[in-house]
């Protein structure tokens, strides 16, 4: 039996069970007690054991060899993933896992271009700082790797064991794309298509990243939530700076920090709102017209004139060249 039928077997083989007797009845209706979960969630354990087993086995298979390393000898690759953070308990509890039990599944890692004897980490961070931590050499798979296939790798990996939040892959993008690599190898590094990763871009170019990092990785937030703190930033940069360095904004977590951000914004926006009704000349309620700060925002009924919105955004070229004319006459 080779390598790979052992993992499998062990991890990955439906076992013979015996037909229940006539006597027991079983009830598919039945609520999970919590024995049941509990089995529940140790199969799913096991099966991403074997997920994590198959591929490290595919790796020996194919002539890769596992090193024990000193974690002073891997540097990080150039383009950061993760947004870290000061409380992590998922990463105590990996020290915790690996002093008593060991180090289950090997990092990958390149040879370092630039310096013989050394290494660029691709995927595993938290187990290297784990292992750092504790003073242990750490197990390795070393593979030659291209820039492309380093990024892709590490993309890839973090998506299948830990999924990155929106911010982290919009702010991964956006850093792979200040490196230069080309937006095809960046769309294979998050498995994504064109349109998400112009919009997971759009944002990390709108949010400085020294804000991004105050506020943290803010898993349960998705795009509309960045998307609004756009728009607060672009309004009132300076309030948001007052925000974050209130002492009670850093005692709350990643996305409590983003909701208390927008909703102090939404609030101090609202505060400042002027709103006007404009009516048509038979006196209907058309539209609803609202300044805060610099922007204004025109919002139509489309039951009072329907298809007027979509003729008037058809115009706005047309409307604009009149109205610089009409301007640079005055």
């Amino acid at each position: 039996m080779s390598r790979r039928d052992t993992v499998n077997s062990i991890f990955m083989r439906k076992a013979d069970t015996p037909t229940p007797s006539a006597g027991v009845e079983k009830n598919p209706d039945r609520v999970r007690t919590g024995a049941v979960s509990a089995m529940g969630a140790s199969l799913q354990e096991m099966t991403e054991a074997a997920r994590a087993a198959g591929r490290l086995q595919a790796q020996i298979s194919s002539g890769f060899h596992v090193l024990d390393i000193d974690p002073s000898d891997i540097s990080n690759s150039s383009i950061s993933d993760r947004i870290p953070v000061e409380r992590d308990a998922d990463f105590d509890a990996l020290t915790k896992s690996i002093a008593e039990h060991g180090q289950k599944v090997p990092i990958l890692v390149r040879p370092d271009p630039e310096k013989e004897g050394h290494y660029q980490i691709a995927y595993g961070r938290r187990r290297l700082r784990a292992a750092a931590k504790l003073g242990l050499k750490v197990k390795a798979i070393v593979q030659n790797l291209s820039d492309n296939e380093l990024v892709i790798a590490q993309g890839k990996e973090n998506l299948d064991r830990q999924d990155l939040s929106f911010i982290e892959k919009a702010l991964f993008a956006h850093r792979l794309e200040e490196a230069g690599y080309p937006r095809d190898v960046i769309m294979a590094a998050l498995s994504t298509d064109k349109a998400d990763l112009s919009r997971y871009i759009s944002v990390a170019r709108g949010v400085p990243q020294t804000l991004i990092l105050a506020i943290g990785p803010a898993p349960k937030a998705g795009r509309a939530r960045w998307l609004a703190l756009v728009d607060a930033v672009s309004s009132a940069p300076k309030k948001v700076e007052a925000i974050i360095e209130d002492e009670a904004f850093a005692n709350l977590d990643s996305d409590q920090r983003l909701q208390r951000l927008l909703s102090k914004m939404t609030v101090r926006d609202a505060k400042k709102a002027t709103g006007e009704i404009w009516k048509t000349r038979q006196g209907q309620r058309a539209a609803q017209i609202e300044r805060s700060g610099n922007k204004t925002r025109i919002t139509f009924d489309e039951l009072m004139v329907p298809e007027f919105a979509e003729y008037l955004t058809t115009r706005l070229d047309e409307l604009f060249e009149e109205f610089g004319a009409v301007r640079s006459q005055r």
